[in-house]
């Protein structure tokens, strides 16, 4: 959420030296997939998170019909582990690697942002999105400008302490639990956005697919810090990248019976 594409191009372009097809990508009006019409401003300009969703779900098809006989993983970045439950065809993925992820309800938020959180989801959003037609987050240094319908939207899954499947009801509690992918959710203790419960109530969504949580602390790689962002930056391209892959392996060696666990 607000995190453009070219914050992972060093992971994805390491990845693709490994030997690995990768793709990254924009939601529909953010980062390059904002359309010439709106550069300026997203006002007026018309998408949710369930467009978000069928962006993921475009990728999804795209990628996997570009190399049909070989498994295809997700690397999802917070809210990128949150949308493949919404997919449209989720038995083209082998498998979900989920970074700094977890549900976005506000009381699972980290202590320091749960302090600050009422403020932008009672104030700055309603207000900034009604006045401006958008939230301009990058004015606000806010998360990023995102279209009025995904604030909205994501500020009702957050204000629900189910988060999504609380605040959209049965369809998307099925659509979650039409996803037999093995997921395996990461969480960084010291995530200033996230924490370990809600990264353990994302995994628990996909309710039928073999699932894990792993908690990963700085001093387990040799850093001073990881926190939500760091994951990406090349400081770890001889740490947590190589991790990833890894675990990319392990995934596609579960079986399809549903596995839950917490590890360290």
């Amino acid at each position: 959420m607000g995190v453009p594409q070219s914050h992972y191009r060093a992971f994805a372009e390491w990845a693709a030296a490994q030997g690995h097809r990768v793709t990254t990508f924009d939601y529909r009006g953010f980062g390059d997939s904002v359309p010439a019409s709106h550069r300026h401003s997203l006002r007026g300009y018309r998408a949710n998170l369930f467009d978000w969703a069928r962006d993921y779900s475009a990728v999804v098809d795209a990628a996997h019909a570009a190399w049909p006989d070989r498994p295809l993983y997700l690397v999802g970045h917070s809210l990128g582990a949150q949308l493949p439950g919404l997919l449209q065809h989720p038995h083209k993925v082998a498998g979900l690697l989920g970074v700094a992820t977890g549900s976005g309800y506000w009381r699972d938020n980290a202590p320091a942002l749960k302090r600050k959180v009422p403020i932008f989801w009672f104030i700055a959003v309603p207000l900034a999105t009604r006045l401006c037609g958008y939230f301009p987050g990058r004015r606000l240094r806010m998360v990023g400008d995102l279209p009025a319908g995904v604030v909205l939207q994501w500020r009702r899954w957050c204000l629900h302490p189910h988060y999504a499947l609380g605040a959209e009801g049965e369809a998307v509690r099925q659509a979650y639990a039409r996803a037999r992918f093995p997921v395996l959710a990461l969480s960084m203790t010291d995530d200033e956005l996230m924490t370990l419960r809600g990264t353990q109530q994302l995994a628990d969504w996909y309710a039928q697919s073999p699932r894990a949580v792993e908690s990963i602390a700085p001093h387990d790689v040799g850093a001073r810090r990881i926190g939500h962002f760091g994951f990406f930056r090349e400081a770890f391209a001889h740490s947590l990248w190589p991790k990833a892959l890894a675990d990319l392996n392990r995934l596609g060696a579960w079986s399809a019976e549903p596995v839950t666990g917490t590890t360290r």
